[in-house]
């Protein structure tokens, strides 16, 4: 039952989330703590209740005809089976008959596409263009439910058949993701890292799409490599790994804070061929002093995060400049690609779904650099025994076709 406590919690937070500037997760921790007085339970019904309406605020809109937030979650729990005495018990003050009423008898299909995607209509349009109406509904019903758990083994460490053992005898079933061969997938999004396991370093938390993406830069043992925005070192610990703890790798990002949450997972994974590296800018004077010496370069650049909306519903409603993000994104693939010797390579990653930033941006870098040519992804796949559908040059990952979180990846050589 909604409590009074409870819905006022979920449309304060609700707000919160819509009005900041962060993501909803770091939100809504901050907002937890806050709340100390809030138990787990009532903790987990709020953010259930404020990642729903997220996820589905455009039909929750439409059903109230209001998209003030306190109507906006009242229709997501009606829509979740509570009645129309319980919402006002537990505090709603709109019309809560006529409102069950509308959801108790709706019809999806009768409302505008955009709306039943749940999408703002500037992205719905877009997707449509790229993937035509009847796969955006489909990938939209797909960024529109919950991501599993994806876990990255430590293979540093510790075999992926070992770890799935381990957690099974904590209590914690998983089962082998299909493409990577080093990831476990969980729907249950029980906590995992009071494990046994994850204290010692035999996994770290991952999606199965972002794990792909090392194995595309595919780095060799005693290689210089730079993951050029690093953010807090998931892919660069996974880069660590796999040149087994040789060579090195630079993790550069603007943000000295993010850089710091890497060093405790570095310890937890036994790596010491990791250096971070805050930087003010793609040209910083600690980037341009690695120029001509790296064999490989990862640019997993600044995105509109489109990708990741089964994890971060709240960016869709955000204002995006994607021409500023563009822009962005060319500058720093530039930057990153002076830094390669000949021979080396570049990964251009987004984990966005839109084409300006993924295949524009490399067909402009390709226009003004032709020292570089594409390396096809399938290639590269093949030779590591990663068997995904239908490959083509670019390494491209949809929620609804792959069930991983949606990502771009190119490979760029020097010559």
């Amino acid at each position: 039952m909604a409590k009074p406590l409870l819905l006022r919690s979920a449309v304060e937070l609700f707000d919160i989330i819509l009005a900041g500037t962060f993501p909803a997760d770091s939100q809504m921790e901050r907002y937890f703590r806050e709340h100390r007085q809030m138990g787990v339970r009532d903790r987990g019904q709020v953010a259930e209740a404020v990642y729903g309406a997220l996820r589905q605020r455009r039909v929750l809109a439409h059903l109230a005809e209001s998209d003030v937030s306190h109507d906006v979650l009242a229709a997501w729990w009606l829509t979740q089976g509570l009645s129309a005495r319980a919402l006002e018990d537990g505090g709603y003050r709109g019309e809560a008959r006529r409102l069950a009423e509308r959801v108790r008898t709706f019809d999806r299909a009768q409302f505008p596409a955009a709306v039943r995607a749940n999408l703002p209509d500037w992205l719905y349009e877009k997707l449509c263009a790229q993937f035509g109406e009847g796969e955006t509904l489909q990938l939209a019903d797909a960024l529109n439910r919950a991501a599993p758990v994806d876990l990255r083994v430590n293979t540093h460490k510790v075999e992926r058949d070992a770890v799935q053992a381990q957690l099974a005898k904590e209590g914690i079933d998983t089962v082998p993701t299909p493409y990577s061969p080093i990831g476990l997938r969980r729907d249950n999004r029980a906590p995992l890292f009071n494990t046994r396991c994850f204290k010692n370093g035999g996994f770290e938390v991952q999606d199965e799409g972002s794990q792909l993406i090392s194995y595309l830069l595919e780095p060799r043992r005693h290689e210089m490599v730079v993951d050029f925005c690093a953010g807090a070192g998931g892919k660069a610990l996974h880069i660590g790994a796999l040149m087994d703890n040789s060579g090195t790798v630079y993790a550069f990002d603007v943000s000295a804070k993010r850089l710091e949450r890497l060093k405790p997972r570095l310890r937890r994974a036994g790596l010491d061929n990791l250096r971070s590296v805050a930087i003010s800018h793609e040209r910083d004077d600690r980037v341009r002093r690695l120029d001509g010496k790296i064999d490989r370069v990862l640019v997993d650049a600044p995105c509109s995060g489109t990708g990741t909306l089964r994890r971060n519903p709240d960016i869709k409603w955000r204002t995006l400049d994607l021409d500023a993000l563009t822009k962005q994104q060319h500058a720093i693939l530039t930057a990153a690609s002076t830094l390669l010797k000949p021979g080396g390579r570049a990964l251009y990653v987004t984990c966005s779904l839109l084409r300006e930033e993924n295949e524009a941006v490399v067909e402009r870098f390709l226009g003004e650099h032709p020292e570089f040519h594409i390396v096809p992804a399938s290639t590269i796949l093949e030779r590591r025994h990663i068997a995904l559908e239908n490959p083509t040059d670019a390494l491209r990952l949809l929620p609804h076709r792959h069930g991983t979180d949606g990502f771009y990846a190119m490979v760029l050589e020097r010559r």
